[in-house]
């Protein structure tokens, strides 16, 4: 084999690898390599390999460009996200706006979402230049807290709201809001605060929607410590601190592959 593996400071394992590049946590690439999906130098790998800069990594035929750790440094955006944007890349009948429009060019790598909002949300977006982290702070535990301000459609009684606490099931599995409390209005049309600890596609709609209650309006506000400045204008971003990306690292530690 021409795999340079004798000089371990000088590689990483290819798991990593590929995760850095923001395409799927390490334990679906393991999955992906155990099944004979990755190949290096035109070889399909083995678990445990540990690849060089050098050495041509591709998954399912499609070459992947590497992204070395020690190559760039790490960065996290705050992007206030306005409705009518989505969060792909492009929209292929080019109907909408994408959020990547708006962000800084990146001289190595891509710029990797946190988590979603749907087309009809708006509010506190993170992106990082680190596939890793991005994989690891959407990891189901790292239980992150996610806070929302939402504007309710409907007649909201003491059952339903006991109800949304205490969990429903959506496609079988229980989920519920860690908090959710009042914040504003008396009528048909009412604003409240929720926190949820996972990040499952549409959750917070998912759960109004049980208890036949519509949202009419959902701004996220807080992701962990991380909350949406009132002084960022819709569609802009401001750069994460050193110390705030500490902080979520530290999340890392949860969850034992990245540790």
């Amino acid at each position: 084999m021409n795999y340079k593996q004798e000089n371990k400071n000088s590689t990483e394992k290819l798991q990593k690898v590929i995760a850095n590049t923001g395409l799927g946590s390490r334990r679906e690439i393991e999955k992906w390599i155990a099944a004979g999906r990755v190949k290096v130098n035109g070889i399909i790998a083995t678990l445990g390999l540990r690849v060089a800069p050098d050495d041509l990594i591709a998954v399912d035929t499609k070459p992947i460009k590497q992204i070395q750790t020690n190559q760039t440094q790490k960065r996290v955006l705050l992007y206030y996200k306005p409705e009518g944007e989505i969060c792909t890349r492009s929209d292929e009948k080019g109907r909408t706006s994408t959020v990547f429009a708006n962000l800084p060019e990146l001289k190595i790598g891509r710029w990797i979402l946190i988590g979603r909002l749907d087309i009809n949300s708006s509010g506190l977006l993170l992106l990082t230049n680190d596939g890793e982290l991005a994989n690891a702070l959407m990891h189901p535990k790292t239980q992150i807290e996610r806070e929302y301000t939402v504007r309710v459609f409907g007649n909201i009684t003491e059952e339903k709201l006991a109800n949304l606490r205490h969990g429903v099931l959506l496609d079988g599995k229980l989920a519920n809001f860690e908090k959710i409390e009042k914040s504003a209005g008396d009528s048909m049309n009412q604003w409240y605060k929720v926190v949820v600890t996972e990040g499952r596609n549409r959750l917070v709609r998912r759960l109004f929607d049980s208890q036949n209650l519509q949202v009419s309006r959902l701004l996220r506000i807080r992701f962990h410590t991380i909350t949406l400045p009132y002084t960022l204008p819709r569609g802009q971003f401001l750069e994460l601190t050193k110390e705030k990306i500490k902080e979520l690292e530290k999340l890392m530690s949860n969850i034992p592959s990245y540790a």
